[in-house]
């Protein structure tokens, strides 16, 4: 028998009301064991803009209310870390220093230089400090537009690029140039989600699943012995309240990360023309291309978060080409031809289940 437990991933994306990043509809499928003696525990709450749900094997825990308390105390130092909604975070600190060094804690260092790996690797395409576009173009924390005319996307586009970003490990300091904005918004829930698990595994716990924002990481088996499942939604403008399933991903020792432009976007009245908040950093422009939503797989939650953005500014082909060259990743992608006609792929590794069309 299963139950589902429905994640809203298109609500995902916040630290304390931090990101709006529009991704997938995802539904976890909990095995509920009808066996009492099962020693599983859930733990549930709010963080970040969204929620975060642990499922875990107890039988090592000693304190299950000490736990509960230390993933308190990371979500808020998390928060303190990198949430621009919090003022006096290290990241608002950064963002408002005209240029200055400023002390960060050893999270932010983390997120930071797992960023600006990927942001290399990606050629840009992931770029950690695209906030000044972002904010133009009405997907910031704020989600007030600005004057769209070339001359202030060209002067937003200036005040970006990855790197231009110094670091001093060994001082544990980061500076940014004036009017530059650190944007962790498409990597931080995936850093939390390992953060969590990691702070499990601590504690002995082997077997568990970790779900923040529609970001999924796990471990071992559910309390049915089985292989922990999530289902991955069809996407849909929201327009209607029905949820229909895509396909249902079987997660070994694996994380999930989906990012999608198909709810968040804005019309332009004149024109027409839909932009979805996917920022193109390269271009300082929305990325205008036929892939609907990327569902990626990684052993870590954090290089899934930020390589499924990373394959929004892409597109299928060059992320088809991605997932077939790196053998720690594969991934659903989900993308429309040129006569609009919806087309999936599915990376061959995958151990998945399609769900038939009604």
């Amino acid at each position: 028998m299963h139950r589902f437990m429905r994640i809203n991933a298109a609500n995902r994306k916040g630290l304390g009301r931090f990101y709006f990043v529009y991704g997938l509809f995802t539904y976890l499928l909990l095995s509920a064991s009808c066996n009492p003696s099962m020693d599983y525990t859930s733990l549930e709450g709010p963080a970040q803009g969204s929620t975060y749900s642990i499922h875990f094997e107890d039988s090592h825990l000693i304190d299950g209310t000490e736990l509960s308390s230390e993933i308190d105390q990371l979500l808020s130092s998390i928060d303190q870390s990198m949430s621009t909604y919090v003022p006096g975070s290290i990241i608002s600190e950064l963002n408002n220093a005209d240029g200055d060094w400023v002390q960060v804690d050893d999270l932010f260092m983390k997120v930071l230089l797992q960023a600006r790996e990927v942001a290399t690797n990606t050629e840009g395409a992931f770029d950690p400090t695209i906030g000044a576009v972002v904010q133009l173009w009405g997907f910031g924390f704020d989600e007030i537009r600005g004057d769209l005319s070339e001359k202030n996307i060209e002067q937003a586009l200036s005040r970006t690029g990855y790197e231009q970003v110094n670091v001093d490990r060994f001082e544990n300091k980061v500076r940014i140039p004036n009017g530059f904005s650190i944007d962790f918004n498409a990597i931080a829930q995936g850093f939390t989600v390992d953060t969590l698990a990691l702070l499990l595994e601590s504690k002995g716990i082997q077997d568990y699943m970790v779900e923040l924002g529609g970001e999924v990481r796990t471990r071992g088996l559910n309390d049915l012995g089985e292989v922990w499942k999530i289902g991955i939604d069809r996407p849909n403008d929201g327009t209607t309240s029905n949820r229909e399933l895509q396909a249902i991903i079987s997660l070994d020792n694996q994380s999930l990360a989906t990012s999608g432009n198909y709810r968040k976007y804005w019309i332009d009245q004149q024109t027409g023309v839909k932009y979805a908040h996917t920022i193109d950093p390269n271009t300082g422009r929305p990325a205008m291309n036929q892939l609907l939503s990327a569902s990626i797989l990684h052993p870590q939650a954090t290089l899934a978060d930020a390589y499924a953005t990373a394959c929004m500014v892409w597109g299928h082909v060059r992320c088809i080409q991605f997932l077939e060259s790196e053998d720690d990743f594969t991934g659903v992608l989900i993308y429309t031809d040129e006569e609009g006609n919806w087309i999936s792929y599915y990376s061959p590794d995958l151990d998945i289940s399609f769900v038939p069309t009604n």
